[in-house]
């Protein structure tokens, strides 16, 4: 059994090998006087100072899920696409460290992982600001509100306030769900640049998660159209059966869109007529107090939002 702080020392030595290998691949380049716009990036497309050990070190922290908060070894390896061995080191190296923490054959996520979301929590504007609107919006309309970002292709909850859960899913700060079927994924898929919608639209697979689900870009694309039209966007049951939105954007103080707020109900309880001429109005209404907010933050200097 190779111990904890031998495995670290493994895993450093290939972080080192990894960043001297980029540096002699970057003064080569140099030397032989080859220069342009794909100087710095290797044969397989990534860049010649991307250190690799540090991608499945993040692989590993990722690999863990509410769905998956303990997993084996064997497992580990299997969701990472590493070695046993490989996956062995960096477990142990982030278990020494304090990440991650073991059980038997089980490994699992342990509370210093927080540390690395909170450092973009406590400097992402948009989150601080929105709670407090959040919990008195979700105490107006005793449903939950929450506020989302586009990460890539994933809608990621920033910050919430849950009135009752009526989802299956339990969503919290840092959830990811596809944006395509929610009301505040297409707010922010209608505001992106026509060659960024279009890229999106491209590479993403749109899978039927209910009878309702909008799964024909075409038809998707005019969805997007009428939400940047109108400055709102609702979906009934799309994500989940029995569950409607409605959504509208949050933007700074150049006026782009930055994030969208959302109230979410359950459809037998809340008519869709009800979402627009009752929710909708309270709903821009804390967007617009969370945009005067945000841009006045802005205005003294503070951090960018994105």
């Amino acid at each position: 059994m190779v111990s904890g702080r031998r495995a670290r020392k493994d895993a450093v030595a290939g972080v080192d090998h990894d960043e001297d290998g980029a540096r002699g691949s970057a003064a080569g380049a140099a030397s032989s006087g080859r220069r342009g716009p794909d100087s710095d990036r290797t044969a397989g497309g990534r860049r010649t100072d991307f250190v690799q050990s540090l991608d499945r070190g993040l692989a590993v922290i990722r690999c863990f899920s509410s769905e998956h908060p303990s997993l084996t070894l064997s497992e580990v390896a299997e969701r990472t696409g590493l070695t046993r061995a490989a996956a062995r080191r960096f477990l142990l190296t982030l278990q020494e460290l304090g990440y991650v923490g073991s059980s038997g054959r089980q490994f699992s996520l342990r509370p210093r992982v927080l540390a690395l979301g909170y450092a973009y929590l406590s400097s992402f504007s948009v989150s601080q600001i929105a709670q407090p609107h959040l919990e008195d919006l979700a105490e107006q309309l005793h449903e939950s509100c929450s506020v989302s970002v586009l990460d890539g292709d994933d809608l990621v909850y920033v910050a919430r306030a849950s009135a009752n859960r009526i989802m299956t899913i339990a969503l919290t700060v840092g959830t990811r769900l596809p944006p395509y079927p929610t009301s505040m994924g297409r707010i922010l898929l209608a505001h992106l640049p026509e060659q960024e919608l279009d890229a999106y639209l491209r590479r993403t697979t749109m899978r039927k998660l209910t009878e309702h689900t909008i799964t024909d870009p075409g038809e998707l694309r005019k969805v997007l159209a009428d939400a940047r039209s109108k400055g709102w966007a609702s979906v009934d049951q799309e994500l989940e059966a029995g569950v409607r939105s409605i959504a509208c954007p949050i933007r700074d103080s150049s006026g782009k869109v930055v994030a969208a707020i959302n109230a979410s109900a359950h459809a037998a309880r809340v008519p869709m007529r009800t979402l627009e001429k009752q929710f909708l109005p309270r709903l821009q209404g804390a967007a617009r107090q969370i945009d005067s907010e945000l841009a006045a933050r802005m205005s003294t200097g503070a951090r960018t939002v994105l």
